[in-house]
């Protein structure tokens, strides 16, 4: 129970898949914590299950602080680019740095209880992990398509749990959660991405915040050009789309997954609807800009205060 009666024991939240657009469950749960309301079940997808597991781990201020230092330059110590591993990165560096923010517990030690999602590639079926390593299931649930490399478990390759439950209430459900709280990164994603993304009209601060992207942008493709050859330059400005005016393979990737989750969500929340859907808005954050999270932390905390007198009347204390 909290100071204000409400039993936080039977509220569940259902954390979705986006990738660097997953920084808003930050604010999300700092603004929920602010008005009494701390899930005691927590579940997640992709992204969700790393902001998730930090939260049920009691190292969200850890993730946060290191989110928020997040630099275009920075991220590229994370990267370590392969062709040969089924993504264009293995993802050891970025699960080792993981590990350094949030540990591996076993799950069954929360404090909380969790669950995240992944997707058997074989099958298509939906992997659920409630026990064992907790940085394992995470990594299990973050192989996004094409971009990070599926990992074996129990004879099964596993990719990302948003391919086949990017917001996973159905899991919150099982897990005992009487209420569940859903956060959806993917309400109005489609068509933002890549070279189509625009800011909205208006803002006085457009200006610069283009100017700042432009920036971070420049930096990190020097700094790519300084640390590759001649040769994987090529590549990269390749998959980037920097030679042509058709899309680059980020830009495809971004814009397929983005049109994928948007139909799965749909389709699997209305099936297993939640008590309240908390709905960011995200359009603006490209699929992989993680050195954005005060953004999105910024859109998550909106959200929460936009849904409040919902919010009030679903979780009133009995």
């Amino acid at each position: 129970m909290t100071s204000r009666g409400r039993d936080n024991t039977r509220i569940g939240i259902a954390l979705g898949s986006g990738a660097a657009r997953g920084w808003a469950h930050i604010g999300v749960l700092r603004a929920l914590a602010a008005k009494g309301i701390e899930p005691g079940i927590v579940a997640g997808s992709s992204i969700g299950a790393l902001v998730g597991a930090a939260y049920a781990a009691g190292q969200l201020d850890t993730l946060e602080a290191w989110c928020r230092r997040l630099t275009a330059t920075r991220m590229l110590a994370y990267l370590d680019f392969s062709l040969l591993g089924g993504g264009l990165m293995q993802g050891e560096k970025l699960t080792e740095t993981v590990r350094e923010q949030i540990g591996d517990p076993s799950i069954e030690s929360l404090s909380r209880r969790f669950g995240a999602t992944a997707t058997d590639l074989d099958s298509g079926q939906e992997v659920w992990f409630r026990d064992g390593p907790l940085l394992r299931a995470v990594r299990a649930s973050m192989g996004i398509p094409g971009i990070l490399s599926p990992v074996r478990i129990g004879g099964r390759w596993l990719v990302d749990g948003g391919l086949a439950n990017p917001v996973p209430v159905s899991l919150c459900r099982a897990m005992g959660a009487q209420v569940v709280i859903a956060v959806n990164l993917n309400s109005d994603i489609v068509g933002k991405h890549g070279r189509n993304r625009e800011r909205p009209a208006g803002r006085p601060d457009a200006d610069a915040d283009a100017a700042a992207a432009a920036t971070r942008v420049g930096r990190g493709l020097a700094d790519l050009r300084e640390a590759l050859s001649r040769r994987n330059e090529l590549l990269l400005s390749r998959l980037l789309g920097k030679q042509a005016r058709s899309p680059g393979l980020f830009e495809v990737l971004a814009g397929s997954i983005n049109i994928m989750q948007d139909r799965i969500t749909r389709a699997r929340m209305a099936g297993d609807p939640p008590d309240i859907v908390l709905s960011p808005r995200l359009s603006e954050l490209g699929l992989l800009e993680f050195d954005r999270a005060r953004k999105a932390i910024a859109e998550g905390e909106a959200s929460v205060a936009s849904a409040g007198s919902e919010l009030d009347n679903v979780l009133r204390p009995n």
